[in-house]
This record gives C-alpha cells, sequence and structure tokens, in this order.
C-alpha cells in the first residue's frame, strides 16, 4: 500500500528484459530485498540493490499494460516505498496497481497554480467523482470536475517540482490508478442492483 506522495524522483539506468535498474537514494535509505517499490505507480519488487541503485523484474503484462513499456536509460520516474504503519497518512490509499494508460490534455496555467486536463480510459473514468483521488503517475491528486473520459486537476508549483509531471506535455501518456475505495463501492452497487439487494437496503435503512 502506498499514499500516493512521492520521495524522490529517480532515473532508468539500465533496462533488460524483465530486469529494470533505477538509480535513487532516499529509497534506497532501509531498503530490503522483497521490498515494495511504486514507480510511476506501478508497485514493484526489490530484487537486488546497491548503494544507489535497486533492480525489480517486470512482468510483460505489466510493461504493455502501463508506460513503463516506454522506459529507457535517463528517464526520470516518480518513486515511492510502501507506506509504514507508523507514518504519516499524507495522500490516499493507493495500490500500485495501474488501472489503465490516459493522457495529459492540456495545461491552463493560473498564476501560481495550473489546472491539469487529463483523459482517462474506460477502467478508470467510470470511478472518478468530484473531490474524489486519484493517482498519476504514482501522484495523489483530487479530481476536480469529471465530464466523461475528461477531468482536471489543481497542481501546486511543490508538485511540478518535485514529480516528473512537471516535465509532462499534451498527448503525453501517464499511468492512473482509480480510487480503491470507489471501486469498491462501484463493484459493490453494481452487484447490488443485478440482483435487486441495493433498492432492498436502501428502503430498508429508509432511503428509498
Amino acid at each position: 500500500m502506498f499514499t500516493g506522495i512521492i520521495e524522490e524522483i529517480g532515473a532508468v539506468s539500465q533496462r533488460k528484459g524483465a530486469r529494470l535498474t533505477i538509480m535513487a537514494q532516499t529509497v534506497l535509505e532501509d531498503v530490503a530485498l522483497g521490498d515494495s517499490i511504486a514507480v510511476d505507480g506501478a508497485c514493484l519488487t526489490v530484487t537486488q540493490f546497491s548503494d544507489d541503485r535497486f533492480t525489480v523484474q517486470v512482468s510483460p503484462e505489466t510493461y504493455s499494460k502501463t508506460t513503463l513499456g516506454r522506459l529507457q536509460p535517463g528517464h526520470a520516474v516518480n518513486l515511492e516505498r510502501a507506506m509504514r504503519a507508523d507514518g504519516r497518512f499524507g495522500g490516499h490509499f493507493v495500490q500500485g496497481h495501474v488501472d489503465g494508460v490516459g493522457m495529459v490534455d492540456k495545461v491552463e496555467e493560473q498564476g501560481e497554480f495550473a489546472l491539469w486536463y487529463f483523459r482517462a480510459p474506460d477502467t478508470v473514468a467510470r470511478y472518478l467523482a468530484p473531490k474524489g483521488s486519484v493517482t498519476i503517475d504514482g501522484i495523489s491528486l483530487t479530481v476536480v470536475e469529471p465530464e466523461g473520459d475528461r477531468f482536471y486537476v489543481a497542481i501546486i508549483p511543490a508538485t511540478l517540482e518535485k514529480t516528473t509531471l512537471g516535465k509532462k506535455r499534451a498527448g503525453e501518456p501517464v499511468n492512473m490508478e482509480a480510487d480503491v475505495i470507489g471501486k469498491h463501492i462501484f463493484h459493490y452497487m453494481n452487484a447490488g442492483a443485478k440482483s435487486g439487494m441495493t433498492q432492498e437496503f436502501l428502503a430498508r435503512h429508509g432511503f428509498a
């Protein structure tokens, strides 16, 4: 489990088949074999590490269903270690399971802030809600107003400085993960509607 608060920007140093090696500092401070590190929002397992880099193994499925398949040496990536039980929870519940690849649609500057518009695949768009959470390349963000497959978020300068988002341009792909709580509620209500349980539940509790 992660929080969507990026700890540092790493850099790909080598990609060889399933092996992806990333240069980093902060996420290596207490690293151990088998630890989980989110790379651009995708949860991966550390299989090897040294003082300034770590290696993970990426399956063909992950390469094909995320932006990790586009990574080459020199590419910058957002990094976050799995959350500690005694740590601060600054973002939202992030699983590190990318639901789909979306796209930066456009950016509107508003003084010190900026509105970033995104296009989301259906696997993400169906769960978007006003003031709900969404993860973009591992970054926890708040949805301002979703409209179909399009939504926007307000980005502060610190987020652009401390993540790779500031380097993105319109048309570029991004990893997206919908809010896990929203996904569970959606599936529960959908399953209930099909069985008639939803209306029965609402009526029993005075909501229908």
